[in-house]
């Protein structure tokens, strides 16, 4: 079995998904993120034959939607970020889930991508078993995923910049420079300001996601009332 590791943040008004304010305010922007977390963690759970791990930060006990994110988790092995940087708390998650899991490989997500399906998942785990490394790359220049069938290589992205428009790139780079042969992963968009945020909603009728941002989309046609 593969660990599916993902990281996220609790979605806590003023804290999660701030770059979606404006034109959402905090609390709708949290309520957006929780939505976007609640569908990854659907994908992970439909997701066959995986050890479902989230690292964490922020108080769950505080976020929109606690109640149904506790329920999607159960089950889940939580473990808490550690680190000063987005880099340093990275590679401390797949250390730490590498630590919990010995010998298995870990792909890591984020909660990002709400439009991601088991399907993806499952290939992403096919082509892990067949090279030592995935990579995700995002239309924005990050990456949504990275897997790796020994989590230790993860610290190369210590010596990553990240949140730039060239972190896939140094990724990549760095995990050849390591000797690794990374199968590339199909392109995604990470879902970081509104305009891509209405987009991927359009693409996934039905979703939480799209019922949260639609959410938005009428209460600011009412003047933002919540």
């Amino acid at each position: 079995m593969n660990v599916l590791l993902v990281v996220a943040k609790a979605p806590v008004p003023g804290l999660a998904k701030t770059r979606l304010c404006p034109p959402a305010n905090p609390t709708q922007a949290a309520r957006v993120a929780a939505a976007a977390l609640l569908d990854t963690l659907g994908a992970v759970n439909a997701t066959a034959s995986t050890i479902p791990v989230l690292a964490y930060t922020g108080r769950f006990a505080d976020a929109e939607d606690g109640a149904e994110l506790a329920a999607a988790l159960d089950g889940w092995h939580l473990v808490p970020q550690r680190g000063d940087t987005f880099a340093d708390r990275l590679t401390n998650a797949h250390a730490d889930a590498g630590a919990a899991f010995p010998g298995r490989p870990v792909l890591q997500i984020g909660m990002d991508t709400p439009q991601i399906r088991p399907a993806v998942l499952t290939a992403a785990l096919g082509s892990l078993a067949e090279r030592d490394a995935v990579l995700g790359p995002a239309v924005d220049g990050g990456w949504w995923a990275v897997g790796l069938r020994d989590p230790a290589y993860a610290s190369v992205l210590r010596g990553v910049p990240m949140s730039t428009g060239e972190t896939s790139r140094h990724t990549l780079a760095g995990l050849r420079g390591r000797g690794l042969h990374p199968a590339i992963l199909p392109v995604l968009r990470d879902v970081d300001d509104w305009p891509t945020a209405l987009a991927v909603a359009a693409d996934l009728p039905g979703s939480r996601f799209a019922d949260a941002v639609g959410s938005v989309v009428d209460q600011l046609a009412k003047g933002g009332r919540q």
